[in-house]
């Protein structure tokens, strides 16, 4: 599967989400800089306002790019990105800002992460889809493995620095974009996906609707560990930013090589339901180890184990979800992102509040969810062989 639009694809998400990596050790500690008595609570609303705004624009951002292309979509989010990251480091000491710099960082996230997945769609074929999904799953880790590194060292000059240099960062990616990333959809198919008005909605039925609610529970447990983890570190063995970074250098790089080399390599078409199967269970390996945490270095383990995982369900439910839509990749995959923000909605939210009655509730709830989610990945496959076979039944008649 070598194309160029491709390379330059996973160019662009990695660089993006290094800036994103950056900002993972020290925003929690700005925030308890201004209020040390609600840290936890801010953290935790800032992660679920960002994720609100993107859940209502996600699906938006995909129709919009089935109609007018998808280079457009990516360069406008992009710029705001850049936006949003500078507007945060300049907020230092100003809650409203960082709020607002959250809203505006939401605004673009889908015009980004939920349409490039849709480029990817386009340039694959059904067969290598899982594939490229595979690649884009494994850019993002390598960004993020990168990026929450590089901002723990950046801490050390001072807190807004990581969030000034994941703006700059946002801003290369776009002049990269602009440069060299080419349309994926042809004027004419842009004219006949503008004809149709397709609801998000319309993409949540049949047996893909219990893929959509098991990217929400994926979602849901990584967000609230997420939300709570450098608070959770702190009280245990005394996290500091720059070993925040470490921990997600870990998961990210396990999680890239997975992606990169497994699931690329190893999982074809058919196979993707057995692999969600093994990386929720091998998620909840993850949560629960993380319960007996008290040393930096199980905790790194913790996370390595829970990366392999979520490493094999991500791709997998993205590659099932654009081989079997029934509507435009835009508007599938704009509805998946939508799905994955209102998990980062309520994550953080329940996870927040979880942690304030027991730190490590919110590991032990991630754990349980991700084996009960199991349900759902036996359920679509039920439900997709009985629509297959009748299908059958059909064109033979």
């Amino acid at each position: 599967m070598r194309d160029n639009r491709l390379v330059i694809v996973m160019s662009i998400l990695v660089i993006t989400f290094i800036g994103f990596g950056i900002i993972i050790p020290v925003m929690p500690e700005i925030i308890l800089d201004v209020d040390p008595n609600k840290a936890e609570l801010h953290t935790g609303m800032m992660l679920a306002i960002y994720s609100a705004v993107s859940f209502i624009l996600s699906p938006i951002w995909g129709t919009w790019s089935d109609r007018i292309g998808r280079r457009p979509i990516i360069l406008v989010g992009l710029i705001g990105f850049a936006a949003s990251f500078l507007l945060f480091g300049l907020s230092s000491g100003n809650l409203t800002l960082m709020y607002i710099s959250r809203i505006l960082g939401g605004l673009f996230s889908g015009a980004v992460t939920s349409v490039i997945v849709a480029y990817v769609a386009d340039i694959t074929t059904a067969e290598n889809r899982t594939k490229g999904m595979g690649l884009v799953g494994m850019s993002i880790g390598l960004g993020f493995t990168i990026g929450p590194g590089f901002g723990g060292f950046l801490s050390t000059i001072s807190f807004e620095t990581p969030f000034y240099v994941a703006s700059a960062l946002a801003l290369i990616t776009f002049f990269l974009a602009a440069w060299k990333l080419k349309e994926s959809i042809p004027q004419s198919e842009r004219k006949h996906k503008s004809e149709k008005r397709v609801s998000r909605w319309t993409a949540f039925n049949g047996p893909l609707k219990h893929l959509y609610v098991l990217a929400f529970f994926v979602t849901f447990t990584l967000a609230g560990m997420e939300a709570t983890l450098q608070f959770f570190g702190m009280s245990r063995f005394n996290v500091t930013p720059l070993q925040v970074g470490i921990l997600f250098f870990v998961c990210g790089f396990v999680g890239a090589l997975v992606q990169g080399g497994f699931v690329r390599r190893k999982i074809n078409k058919g196979d993707e339901p057995k692999y969600i199967i093994i990386g929720l269970i091998i998620s909840a390996l993850g949560f629960f180890l993380l319960l007996f945490a008290h040393s930096l270095l199980w905790a790194t383990v913790s996370l390595a184990v829970f990366g392999i995982g979520n490493a094999l369900i991500r791709p997998c439910v993205t590659s099932l979800i654009t081989q079997k839509t029934k509507v435009g990749h835009g508007v599938a995959s704009g509805l998946s992102s939508s799905m994955d923000s209102l998990g980062r909605i309520a994550g953080p939210l329940l996870g927040s509040l979880l942690f304030t009655v027991e730190m490590g509730l919110p590991y032990l709830l991630g754990g349980i969810l991700c084996i009960a989610a199991i349900v759902f990945v036996v359920r679509f496959r039920q439900l997709d062989r009985i629509e297959q076979s009748e299908q059958t039944v059909s064109t033979g008649k």
